[in-house]
């Protein structure tokens, strides 16, 4: 990969252009390909979207209700001002929505019925993920009306904060044998994500892309879902 240690690739775009993206997607996607987001999934728990193939089904995790197929992240920039208060407050609050998010999209009884199922329970008794998600669009693009010289790639926190020239030019970069177009301070950028990111992690700090389920054959669409807790979920939606 472009990294070492790092297996996928990830698509980043302002926010002006995601929104066109997410706008047009069913007309400009060719099948079986297909966008996505909570624009147009009630169910769907992340603050950004997903290129998915339509012909596959993934299940990322055995007790998180979403299905899917095999898919590329997409990331939407957004400004943010350059005021650290504030900054914090920002993050703090889109990781909180986040959390609920996740929350409302899980099995409540994970780790059993004892007290850790009680505020997974609670959030699905005060809230519906529409309402968060919403909330969540809301927060991220609260600044996007300002000039600014940051944007946030927000599911890094604080450390996505980043100035905005360094996404104002693209260059060509090599991955798995494919050439794609990167960001052009790619360097200044990966460096404040991970530090030296040339450098492989120790073994026990190294993550694996693993899936509860991954059929490179059967539509998600056919997928029946069999866990008793998206049933249960799904009815609130």
């Amino acid at each position: 990969g472009f990294i070492p240690w790092d297996d996928d690739v990830d698509i980043i775009m302002p926010r002006i252009d995601y929104d066109i993206l997410i706008q047009h997607c069913q007309e400009w996607m060719p099948a079986p390909y297909e966008i996505m987001c909570a624009e147009n999934k009630s169910d769907y728990p992340f603050g950004f979207a997903k290129a998915v193939n339509s012909d596959t089904t993934l299940v990322e995790r055995e007790h998180h209700a979403l299905v899917d197929g095999i898919y590329i992240d997409i990331f939407p920039l957004d400004n943010i001002i350059n005021n650290k208060l504030s900054q914090y407050c920002y993050t703090l609050r889109y990781s909180l929505y986040k959390k609920i998010a996740y929350l409302l999209s899980r099995n409540p009884y994970k780790h059993g019925h004892g007290p850790s199922c009680w505020i997974p329970l609670l959030c699905q008794r005060l809230f519906t993920l529409q309402d968060i998600m919403q909330r969540l669009l809301k927060l991220q693009t609260a600044y996007d009306g300002r000039e600014t010289t940051l944007v946030i790639d927000h599911d890094f926190g604080m450390r996505g904060i980043m100035r905005k020239d360094i996404f104002s030019e693209l260059s060509e970069v090599e991955f798995e044998g494919n050439t794609f177009k990167g960001i052009g301070q790619y360097d200044t950028y990966l460096h404040q994500l991970y530090g030296d990111y040339m450098t492989i992690p120790p073994h026990d700090e190294q993550h694996r892309h693993d899936f509860y389920l991954l059929d490179y054959n059967l539509p998600y669409r056919q997928y029946v879902d069999t866990r008793f807790f998206v049933s249960k979920l799904n009815s609130k939606v």
